[in-house]
This record gives structure tokens, sequence and C-alpha cells, in this order.
């Protein structure tokens, strides 16, 4: 056997058995044995192993008191049932319950190496997975803003440096690119008691728009049963998100115009004044230049939006932030749908990485869910990729800019980071390792490899 590290647990109450499986698995892993559930469970709490085999069938405490003892570490340990011939059905319901995979006895040495290294491979992407989630949740969020490239890293400080202010702000950037998210953050963390309030206004009439933006008095248009209030009004204290508002007639740009010079609007068919105090954030994948140099938008309402922007990057604009977003809605939408995908393999991560995602963030968590949803396996690869993403070409973008993007992969993120802390710490392994939320044989395989 071809000497690889790791640490292994063999339960087993049949002497043979067990000194058989050891001695086999010694030649290439740190090896420990237990010789009932009770004193393997004992070890467990106190030690970390990547892989633990345990026999099914044992007096007092049996093989599934031990899985469920893997289970609840952190990250949970790769259990490999082994069962007699009879009792299959009972290893399948142990996989159903979390077991790794199961192994029949008398064992195929063949068999066990394989399931073992399979098993180990899938421990160092749940281990992948956890270290980049702890970096998302120190370093990389704003709310739901995640990654941590350049582009994204002046977002998030933008948000943080105007989120108080009651200035009015335009958030420009591609569709599916996260604008409504920008906006979330900024009222989240400006502390307004009031709603979050958003309006999509390519989606109504001009009538109905302004309708839904000012709100109506009794009888001032067919079907105006009663007084309703607008969401400026709904939004008082708080914050009331355009979205699209390059998309906006002109007769209500006038209206949003007065709203925002005076902090006062009047209901439709009203005549009475009705004051808030509601903080504007608007967003467009439009150019409002060339919108107002083409007469489509009022210059006084553009430079009433124009007061500060925030840019939000295309997802080719940042492309060191898609395994960081992968991993992100692997986890989510494992959880969302009950499944257990444990990650993605590298050439899968790869052809995402060359994809031009004209769709941006958007395309991409469809994209993953649809992977997730569709996935037969516990780690998806390059089978699990929808085959429009698959065969377009790598330089795909949304047309316009005509950009070519850099093609990179995993490892290109996880140098980010890594040359970071190892910059940080002079060099230290120990204290990189700390900050990275790794341990040091983890690190020491990462710079390795």
């Amino acid at each position: 056997m071809k000497k690889k590290s790791g640490n292994i647990l063999i339960v087993d109450d049949e002497r043979n058995s067990r000194e058989a499986l050891c001695g086999f698995l010694q030649a290439g892993y740190n090896v420990t044995v237990a010789e009932d559930g009770l004193r393997a469970i004992n070890i467990l709490k106190k030690r970390d192993f990547d892989v633990v085999l345990t026999d099914l069938r044992m007096p007092g405490v049996d093989g599934m008191a031990v899985l469920k003892e893997t289970c609840v570490k952190v990250p949970p340990v790769k259990c490999i049932i082994l069962t007699a011939y009879g009792s299959v059905d009972a290893a399948v319901s142990a996989v159903k319950l979390g077991a790794f995979d199961f192994l029949e006895k008398p064992l195929n040495l063949d068999r066990v190496e394989l399931v073992v290294k399979r098993a180990l491979e899938a421990r160092d992407l749940t281990e992948e997975n956890l270290e980049l989630k702890k970096q998302l949740n120190k370093n990389f969020s704003v709310e739901k803003i995640i990654g941590g490239s350049l582009a994204i890293h002046n977002v998030i400080e933008t948000i943080k440096q105007v989120a108080t202010s009651k200035a009015t702000v335009l958030i420009t950037g591609e569709s599916g690119t996260g604008k409504e998210l920008v906006a979330q953050a900024l009222h989240s963390l400006g502390g307004r008691a009031g709603r979050f309030v958003a309006v999509h206004c390519a989606a109504l009439s001009p009538t109905l728009l302004e309708s839904e933006l000012f709100g109506h008095e009794k009888g001032s248009f067919t079907g105006a049963a009663e007084r309703r209030k607008g969401r400026f009004e709904i939004a008082d204290g708080g914050t009331l998100f355009l979205d699209e508002i390059g998309e906006i007639d002109p007769s209500v740009q006038v209206k949003i115009l007065r709203a925002l010079e005076t902090r006062s609007f009047e209901r439709v068919g009203g005549t009475e004044p009705v004051t808030t105090d509601t903080r504007v954030v608007a967003a467009t994948n439009k150019d409002l230049g060339r919108l107002v140099s083409e007469g489509r938008f009022r210059e006084d309402l553009f430079y009433r939006l124009y007061v500060i922007t925030i840019n939000m990057p295309s997802l080719r604009e940042r492309k060191e932030d898609i395994p960081l977003l992968v991993k992100h809605f692997i986890d989510y939408f494992s959880r969302d749908n009950s499944k257990k995908i444990d990650g993605i393999t590298d050439d899968a991560l790869g052809a995402l990485m060359e994809y031009g995602w004209p769709g941006n963030v958007r395309e991409l968590r469809n994209s993953i869910e649809r992977m997730v949803v569709l996935s037969r396996k516990n780690i998806l690869d390059i089978n699990s990729i929808p085959v429009g993403l698959k065969h377009s070409p790598a330089a795909r973008s949304s047309g316009e800019k005509g950009i070519v993007p850099q093609t990179t992969n995993i490892h290109d993120a996880e140098r980010l980071l890594i040359s970071k802390a190892l910059s940080d710490s002079g060099g230290n392994i120990s204290s990189a390792a700390r900050e990275l939320g790794i341990s040091r044989r983890t690190l020491h395989r990462k710079l390795k490899k």
C-alpha cells in the first residue's frame, strides 16, 4: 500500500478481524483500535479521527451508536460500516443516517483501500468547505455579500462608510450582480427604525407605479375604493429601494424628484402634502448619463440621485470570488433540499471558473441550485454542470462590454488567503494556520500542493 496520511479508528469485537484490518491499514495510516462500541465512543470524545471503520453488530453498544458519535463531531468523521452477510439492509439504513459507505465481511482488502481513500478525499473537501466558510464569516461578508476580491472589499468599505448617512445612494451594475443586497446592507447597517421597502419599477406601468409609490385617495380613479398608502409612506423612517430606476416614465420622475428635494408628496387624487423621513436607494443596470443625453431621463433627477454611487462589479471582474460563492451556494441549497453534498471536484470548479457568467451571481446561484437538486452523488463533478455552461465559450460575457475573462482555479483563491496569512504572521506556519482557522497539517498540505 502506498504511504499516505490519516488517522483511522477501527472498531470490532472480533479480535481476528480487528487485528487483520489493523495490520493492513497500518502500512499507510495512523491506526487506533477499539474492541467494543463503548470504548470507541470514549476515544472519539477525546481524540480526532479522519475515518472510523466500525462493525455494525456488537454486544452492548453497537455500530449505530458509534455512527451517531461520528456525526456530531465538527466536522463529521467519515464512518464506514462493516457488516456480515445478511445484514446489508441494516448497513444501507446506516448510510441513510450519515455513514459514508459500508463493506461486507469477509473484507476484500482492495475494496477496503479504495473506500478508505474515497472517505479521506471527502473528508478533505469537507474541511476545505468549513475553512472557506470561516473565512466568509470572519472577513468577507456584509449581510449576504460574499467575496474576498479587492472589488468587493471596496464595495463593502463604501457601504460601511455611507450607511448611517441620509444621502441618496445610486447602485450601478449589470443584472444579477446583487444590487439589492447592497441596498439591504445599507439599510441594515444604517440602523434606521423603519422598514426596507423595495419597488421594481420596470414591472409597473407609469400610472400603477405612481400609485404604488405615492398612494392614492378614495375615488381618485376607477377601482380606488379606499385611501391607500404608497411605498414612500410605508417606508417612513426606513429605506425605499427603487430598482431599475432607469425604466421610470418622465411623468413619474418629476414626482420622485420633488419627493427627494422636499421630503413630501401628494397622494394620487389628493391635495394635502404627506411628509416622510424616507431614505431612497436606487439601482440601475443602464447608463443614466447616456439616457440623460438622449432625453429619456431627467438631468435634475440624475444629479439628485448621483450623490453617492456604488458600482457592483460583474462576476467576470471578480472571478477569484467564484470558489467562495460556489461553496456558499452548495452549503445553502444542500440544507434547503435536505441533501448531503460535501463539495465540488477541482475540474468541475475549474469549468465554472472559465465560464463568462453573463447572468452574473444570479446565474451562478441558479446553476448551483440545479446541480445540487439533480445530483445523485455527494460530490458535484464535471457531469453535474448544466450542458449550456459546459459548451459555452469561456469568453462569453454580457456582450456589450466585450470583456474576455481570465481563467483561474480554486488554488488561486486559496493562495490569496494563505499568502496574506503568511505575510501577516511573518512566515510563522502556526500563526498563519490559526489566522486561517485550519490545522498545521492542513496548511502544510495546501502549501505542498
